[in-house]
């Protein structure tokens, strides 16, 4: 998936699950949008977690991922948003632009 192992996306995955966030970590909503994009790359979401699009597959190819990473960066970056969903769709982003290797810094 992505340029990342499986094994590497489910352990982010598992992280972002562990515990409560502590001070400094990020907030519920951009865990929470992370969380949702690692689960849906790996084929465990119908639905993109920003556009709401079915993959028509199992595990979604590297185009969809970077497509879902471009919807993110129009949602998270659009002025008019609430904080609680510009922070899910950092997330969103943080989380696929690592699993397309865009980003070396796993959510």
């Amino acid at each position: 998936m992505g340029t990342r192992a499986r094994a590497d996306v489910e352990l982010a995955r598992k992280r972002l699950g562990a515990g409560a966030a502590g001070p400094g970590d990020p907030s519920p909503q951009f865990r929470g949008g992370a969380a949702a994009a690692l689960s849906w790359a790996l084929g465990g979401a119908e639905r993109a977690p920003v556009t709401g699009s079915g993959a028509g597959q199992e595990v979604p190819d590297l185009q969809t991922l970077t497509a879902e990473v471009d919807a993110a960066v129009v949602q998270a970056e659009d002025p008019t948003s609430p904080l609680g969903p510009r922070e899910y769709n950092r997330g969103v982003h943080a989380a696929l632009a690592w699993v397309c290797g865009h980003s070396d810094d796993a959510p």
